[in-house]
């Protein structure tokens, strides 16, 4: 970077609007300049993960998305419908930056040594507002990335292997010795069978479609439950026999999936009961909702007992709660296998300006397994 003419880069913004719009939109801002303990990368790479669709497109309506070209690229525009308005309300008229996690390279570093030691080196990074072509970050918030490693194949450093990490940290905090797993062919699920395999845990996968299914049995997955075959129900009540799974994390959240989740546990749990209680089994059955990708209510029919739990659980507060050592231990499993066990793939590159066409948008908004955009906003940067 030249930082004698180039003072400020292009950030991709979303903005709610009181009159009951989103609007996506590129801003140009100024290149900060790194504090003592920070550092300014160039970000090359920054996954669109389920959650940062979330921020970016709020309750929007995507079906009546709108574009228009402006001299820093597109702007869209999107209805909010009015019912969806209310939960929109902590967010009125406040400009917001989007993407979690990326990784580029440093092209400028603060005074302290842990921030020269960075320079000129290629890095993950977990700060939010990664969709811009520079970040300024605390050393503490960057991963070095081992030498050979390109942003691309370190820019989903954070997210989801820390998730999938988390999933199998929580299940062996809480007793249980199995776990079952929902949308288990995206790009987080099979990282966590690849975890499962290679720490010998037996995982049920959940998947909905059998190329899906086929997927994960090709990299080795023993238990693969599809929920669109007539006989979902007991093939997933004869896995949980096999594995002794009573915890599940379900990134489906609503419907009625959970609910038969908790359903099939206590079916499971029965089968080797050796007595009747009429309060159900005494075996604890939990399951976690970490997504959304079912925006429907989440059903249950209350046949599996009262022994169980249901609630919500996501990365960052589970980061907080591990503390310090224990993320650390993980980030560093992170990095040692970040070309085998955390590899990530994506359908697409595309630059800031290229993620806000409508052609875009319509494949990775719709959230779909195997769908997962990678942004480079560094593509298509004068030098």
């Amino acid at each position: 970077m030249n930082s004698d003419t180039q003072k400020t880069a292009l950030q991709l913004r979303t903005l709610v609007k009181k009159s009951g719009e989103l609007e996506l939109s590129l801003v140009s801002m100024p290149i900060p300049t790194p504090a003592a303990n920070e550092v300014l990368v160039r970000i090359e790479a920054a996954p669109i993960n389920p959650s940062d669709i979330g921020l970016l497109f709020g309750a929007a309506d995507m079906s009546t998305a709108t574009v228009a070209e402006t001299a820093n690229g597109p702007v869209v525009t999107v209805r909010i419908p009015d019912k969806a308005m209310k939960s929109m309300a902590a967010r009125l008229d406040m400009s917001m930056a989007a993407g979690n996690e990326g990784a580029g390279v440093v092209v400028g570093a603060g005074a302290s040594d842990s921030a020269q030691q960075l320079m000129g080196k290629t890095i993950a990074v977990l700060g939010g507002a990664m969709y811009s072509q520079y970040r300024c970050v605390p050393v503490d918030q960057c991963l070095l990335l081992p030498p050979g490693t390109t942003p691309a194949e370190g820019a989903s450093c954070f997210v989801n292997p820390l998730t999938a990490l988390g999933m199998v940290e929580t299940m062996r905090t809480e007793g249980h010795k199995a776990l079952v797993h929902t949308a288990a062919a995206s790009n987080l699920g099979q990282m966590l069978n690849r975890i499962c395999l290679k720490d010998q845990i037996d995982l049920v996968n959940i998947v909905r479609s059998k190329e899906q299914e086929d997927l994960l049995r090709k990299e080795g997955a023993k238990y693969v439950c599809n929920s669109s075959s007539d006989n979902f129900l007991p093939e997933l009540t004869d896995a949980l026999v096999a594995t002794g799974a009573t915890i599940a994390f379900d990134a489906i959240g609503g419907g009625r999936l959970a609910g038969q989740i908790l359903s099939c546990m206590e079916a499971a749990a029965n089968r080797t009961a050796k007595e009747y209680s009429r309060y159900g089994s005494t075996t604890f059955k939990q399951v976690y909702i970490y997504g959304g990708l079912d925006t429907r209510p989440t059903e249950l029919v209350r046949d599996f007992g009262m022994t169980w739990g249901m609630g919500g659980w996501l990365l960052f507060p589970f980061l907080q709660k591990a503390g310090p050592a224990t993320v650390a231990r993980l980030k560093q499993r992170v990095a040692a296998e970040l070309k085998t066990t955390f590899a990530s793939h994506y359908t697409k590159e595309v630059s800031l300006a290229e993620a806000l066409t409508l052609d875009a948008i319509a494949v990775y908004g719709k959230r779909s397994t195997g769908e997962k955009y990678l942004i480079n906003p560094s593509k298509g940067m004068a030098e």
